[in-house]
């Protein structure tokens, strides 16, 4: 707990820095202290009357410095708090650097200005608070030397070194004010400095951080958007050529980058004619030519780059195609339309064959043979209706008149009018398992004709008979209430290779089957806005689901 409140924390980075910093303090330690006595030594040795330790002094002196210096750099990789450890080092230096004074003159030291490095270091390390206690340290140390020196302790002679005692307290207060000052003021402006640099980096790292940021996001879009981006410089060089680029042409971006874009694709060009999206045909690299639409712009860039571009560029094939699906379509419509209005066109004709018939049929009673032909020109007659009313139904299909209304009821209706019907068979049976007093929302004519088509479907399956059950219920799906209608069978069911098709329009199995029937309950379900599927196949027979949104 006394760690955490010793060294406070400053970001995660803070300690590795004091550390390194600590690693440049040993090694300024022992240049500048072996330096400035190697010099002393050097001076001492051509007899100069200088104020020096002696040789051996100097010698013991160094040594201790390196030694200390090793314990030091040792227990620098084995402590946690780099802090604390400063501020012991640096107080340390200011010891050293007091000894050093005391033995080399006190107040006429050479060495006292070695005090000015723990304090810059301090101020460089610890900002402003280690500047200031450094500051602090030091002129005590450096104010007890120079009281031991003014109060008689005779370590001049005993050193050789000295000058004596200060006879006169005033040059005492001139000796320690002057310095005393002069350590306050460094640490004052080495804080300065050290807090001006330290807003500088944090600066400068935040800018970088954004800078890195940008540069990711520039990257991500630029190999993420889906439009081929490509820039050229003043020569008409490839500069950049992105991921889509890479899939629209075929060709990687290690192909291209440094070749000049008109060896590779000639048609983009900057001249559009005043298009605003020119539309080209690029050769890709595998030889197939695709559509493709581009525009391009110049490049405001800072290092003189007045011809640099960039081509944006899109595939259009999938555009062509949805284009050409969509002419289709229209054209499939019309053909609808106009087929609709020939098989309405038809039926007036048919209904009067028909009635015609009948009438010569019951003036045929006496010769058989016209009587069955007949009879065959009226059964084909009606399936002619039959089929025209069901292809009317199909290409001009009602908006539905939705309302609430009996599902029971309805499906007892269904019932009754599929039994009327001459194609009923009476071996085909209907179960419901519906609920009485279930509502569902929708057509209530356009969910008859669901379910009667379903029904004759199965009759015209089961061909011994069989039995189809209906049922119903409300169930929850996608967050919306739905009314899910199933009509199964026990029919032999539908092959797996016909699943695919059974909704399509015209598609049938049956000899004498239109294809409609399915076609228009698919319709009528996307019309109220929900969908039909033919249910996971139980071990015999058919189930189609229908699902319908309720309000």
């Amino acid at each position: 707990m006394a760690d955490a409140v010793f060294c406070p924390d400053q970001g995660p980075t803070r300690p590795l820095s004091i550390k390194r910093q600590l690693q440049w303090l040993f090694f300024w330690r022992v240049m500048v202290l072996t330096l400035l006595l190697g010099i002393s030594l050097l001076l001492q040795e051509q007899e100069h009357q200088l104020s020096l330790p002696s040789i051996h002094r100097t010698g013991y002196f160094i040594s201790c410095v390196y030694l200390l210096t090793i314990g030091s750099s040792f227990l620098l990789n084995r402590i946690s708090c780099y802090q604390r450890f400063a501020y012991l080092q640096l107080l340390l230096d200011a010891a050293l650097t007091t000894v050093l004074v005391l033995f080399s003159g006190g107040s006429e030291s050479i060495f006292f200005v070695v005090y000015y490095f723990p304090i810059i270091a301090a101020g460089y390390i610890l900002y402003r608070q280690g500047g200031l206690i450094l500051a602090a340290a030091s002129t005590l140390l450096f104010g007890l030397a120079l009281f031991i020196q003014y109060t008689g302790f005779n370590l001049g002679d005993l050193l050789r070194t000295g000058s004596g005692q200060l006879p006169d307290p005033i040059p005492f207060i001139h000796h320690f004010s002057i310095p005393s000052l002069t350590f306050f003021l460094v640490a004052v402006l080495s804080s300065l400095l050290s807090e001006r640099l330290r807003m500088i980096e944090a600066a400068l790292s935040r800018t970088t951080l954004d800078y890195d940021r940008l540069s990711l996001l520039y990257k991500q879009i630029f190999d993420d958007i889906t439009s081929g981006i490509i820039t050229v410089d003043n020569q008409g060089r490839i500069t950049s050529f992105n991921r889509a680029s890479e899939e629209i042409t075929g060709f990687a971006a290690r192909e291209v980058l440094g070749r000049e874009i008109g060896d590779y694709f000639p048609l983009l060009r900057p001249d559009s004619d005043g298009l605003m999206r020119p539309v080209i045909e690029l050769t890709r690299k595998d030889e197939r030519t695709i559509p493709v639409g581009y525009s391009w712009a110049k490049l405001n860039m800072p290092d003189r780059c007045e011809d640099c571009r960039i081509f944006t560029f899109q595939d259009l094939s999938q555009i062509r195609k949805m284009e050409a699906q969509v002419q289709q379509a229209e054209k499939m419509a019309a053909i609808g339309e106009m087929a609709a209005g020939i098989a309405h066109e038809f039926r007036n004709p048919l209904a009067a064959i028909s009635g015609a018939a009948q009438v010569l049929g019951q003036d045929l009673d006496r010769d058989p043979g016209h009587k069955v032909l007949m009879n065959i020109i009226v059964r084909e007659c009606d399936r002619l209706e039959r089929t025209i009313g069901e292809f009317l139904l199909f290409s001009r299909p009602a908006s539905p008149e939705k309302e609430w209304f009996s599902l029971p009821d309805l499906v007892r209706e269904v019932e009754q009018l599929m039994r009327q019907g001459s194609t009923f068979k009476e071996s085909c049976r209907l179960q419901s398992e519906i609920p009485e007093g279930l509502e569902c929302w929708g057509d209530p004519r356009q969910i008859k004709q669901i379910l009667l088509n379903l029904f004759q479907n199965s009759c015209h399956a089961m061909e011994r008979g069989g039995v189809i059950t209906v049922a119903a219920r409300e169930e929850k799906e996608g967050g919306r209430e739905r009314c899910r209608l199933s009509v199964a069978d026990t029919g032999p069911g539908i092959p797996a290779s016909l699943r695919s098709r059974i909704f399509e329009p015209f598609f049938t199995t049956r000899e004498n089957g239109t294809g409609l029937g399915l076609a228009i309950v698919r319709q009528i379900a996307e019309s109220h806005g929900g969908e039909i599927k033919l249910d996971s196949a139980p071990p015999e027979g058919a189930c189609f689901v229908v699902s319908l949104p309720l309000p």
